[in-house]
C-alpha cells in the first residue's frame, strides 16, 4: 500500500500550523491520505468527515481488533508507536464485538453512578489547592503547575485512591505520557497501584469507580479490569488537560471572550466547544483495521491496512465546513469524543467536561486581571501527530493569599 507520495506523520508543522497541514494533505490526497509512521510504516490517515463516520460507524468492516494489520512482521520489538497500536492488549481498546459491547457497558454503567455534585466539589477542592500553591506569586505556567495536575487527581478521587496516592499518580501518568526515560517506570507505578486498588476493593468494595466495575456480572478478569482502568485513567487525563489549556489559551488571546476573564461566564462552554472544533486535544488516533480489501475515498484499501482517524481535519472538512456554515457555537457535532461503538462513553465525556469547566472556572475566578505574560504568536505546542497540546502557558496576574 505504499505510494511514492506518502506523507510522513511527523515533524515540526504538526505543531506549527497543523490546520494548514490537514488543508494541504486533503488538496493533495483528497480525504483519505497515504501516510508513513516511525520507521516508514504505511498507514491511511481519514481526513473526510463522511468517511470518518463510515470507518468509525462499521466496526465489521473497519476493525479494532490489531491482529488484522498486515504490516506485523515489519514492527520491530522496540517500535515507539507499540503502547499506541499494540497487538493482544486485553483492554478495552482492543475487544470487539459482543464482549466490547459488555465491556464498554461495564465502565459506562461505573462512571454514570458517579454523583456529578460531589465530582464537581472534588474538582473545586483540588482547583482550589493548586491555585493555593501558586496564587501569590503573580506569575505561572498554568499547563505544568495547573492543567497537568488536575484531571488525574479527580480521577483517582473517583475510582477510589485515597488522596495521599493521587500526587503519585500525578507523576507517574505525566512520565508514561511524557515518552521519555521515565515512561516505563510510570506505566509500573500505575498498573501496580490499579492492581492494588483492583485487589482491595475486591476484599472490600465502597462507593467508587472500581467497585461498581467488579461488581458487574459480565465475567471480567481482574486483569482486564486493571487494564481498562489504565486506558480510562490515561485517555481521561490527557486530553482533558488539554482541553484546558487549550480553552485559556483561546480566551486570553481572542477579544471575544475578553468579558468571560472579568466575572462573565456565558463565554467558557463557548470556548471549550470552539476548542473541541478547531484546536481538539486529540487530533489523529490509532486506528482501524480493514477486514477484507475496500474502497474508502477513491482508494484502494486492502484487508489489513492501518486506517488512522484524523479528527481534527474531519471537523475542518470543507464540505461541513462552509462559509455559511457555523458549526461552532452549541453545536457538538465535531469527531473530538471519536464516533461509532468504540467512541468515548457518553458518561466518560461528562466527567471530562466538569473537570476542565470546573477547572477553567476557578482559573478565572482566583486570580484577578489574568494576562498572557509572553507574546500569543510565542507559544508553542507539543510536537505530536496525536496529541495537541501547550508545552507551557506562562500568565501573570496581581498576587492574591491563598484560601
Amino acid at each position: 500500500m505504499t505510494t511514492p507520495d506518502a506523507v510522513p506523520l511527523s515533524g515540526p508543522r504538526f505543531q506549527t500550523e497543523p490546520a494548514r497541514l490537514y488543508r494541504e494533505m486533503r488538496r493533495d490526497h483528497g480525504s483519505v491520505v497515504p501516510v508513513l509512521l516511525d520507521g516508514d510504516i504505511p498507514a491511511w490517515l481519514v481526513l473526510g468527515y463522511r468517511e470518518l463516520h463510515q470507518v468509525t460507524g462499521d466496526p465489521v468492516l473497519f476493525s479494532r481488533d490489531s491482529d488484522l494489520w498486515n504490516q506485523w512482521e515489519n514492527i520491530p520489538a522496540d517500535w515507539p508507536l507499540l503502547p499506541m497500536i499494540g497487538r493482544k492488549q486485553p483492554s478495552i481498546l482492543y475487544t470487539v464485538g459482543e464482549r466490547h459491547r459488555q465491556r464498554a457497558a461495564m465502565v459506562s454503567n461505573a462512571l454514570e453512578a458517579v454523583d456529578p455534585f460531589e465530582m464537581r466539589g472534588h474538582a473545586e477542592r483540588f482547583a482550589d489547592e493548586l491555585i493555593d500553591a501558586l496564587c501569590a506569586a503573580g506569575e505561572a505556567d498554568l499547563i505544568a503547575q495547573y492543567a497537568m495536575l488536575l484531571p488525574v487527581r479527580v480521577l483517582a478521587r473517583l475510582y477510589g485512591f485515597s488522596d495521599e496516592e493521587g500526587p503519585g499518580l500525578v507523576t507517574a501518568l505525566n512520565d508514561m505520557i511524557d515518552g521519555r526515560e521515565r515512561a516505563l517506570a510510570g506505566q509500573a507505578h500505575l498498573a501496580g497501584s490499579m492492581a492494588r486498588l483492583v485487589a482491595d476493593r475486591r476484599k472490600e468494595p465502597a462507593d467508587d469507580v472500581v467497585s461498581r466495575m467488579l461488581a458487574d456480572d459480565s465475567g471480567f478478569s481482574d486483569e482486564e479490569i486493571v487494564q481498562d482502568l489504565m486506558v480510562m485513567m490515561a485517555a481521561g487525563h490527557q486530553p482533558t488537560a488539554d482541553w484546558i489549556g487549550n480553552s485559556l489559551r483561546l480566551m486570553l488571546t481572542d477579544d471575544r471572550f475578553a468579558a468571560s476573564l472579568f466575572g462573565g461566564r456565558n463565554s467558557v462552554a463557548e470556548a471549550m466547544n470552539e476548542v473541541l472544533w478547531e484546536d481538539t486535544p486529540t487530533q489523529n488516533v490509532a486506528g482501524r483495521w480493514a477486514a477484507r480489501d475496500t474502497r474508502l475515498g477513491g482508494r484502494a484499501v486492502r484487508a489489513g491496512d492501518l486506517l488512522l482517524l484524523g479528527l481534527q481535519g474531519a471537523n475542518s472538512d470543507p464540505q461541513v465546513r462552509t462559509d455559511a456554515s457555523e458549526l461552532t457555537g452549541g453545536n457538538n457535532a465535531h469527531f473530538s469524543f471519536g464516533h461509532g461503538e468504540h467512541r468515548c462513553p457518553f458518561p466518560a465525556q461528562e466527567v471530562a467536561e466538569v473537570i476542565a469547566r470546573t477547572g477553567i472556572e476557578v482559573v478565572l475566578d482566583r486570580l484577578p486581571d489574568i494576562d498572557l505574560a509572553v507574546p500569543a504568536d510565542s507559544l508553542t505546542r507539543r510536537p505530536s501527530p496525536w496529541l495537541r497540546g501547550l508545552t507551557r502557558l506562562p500568565v501573570r496576574f496581581s498576587p492574591v493569599p491563598a484560601r
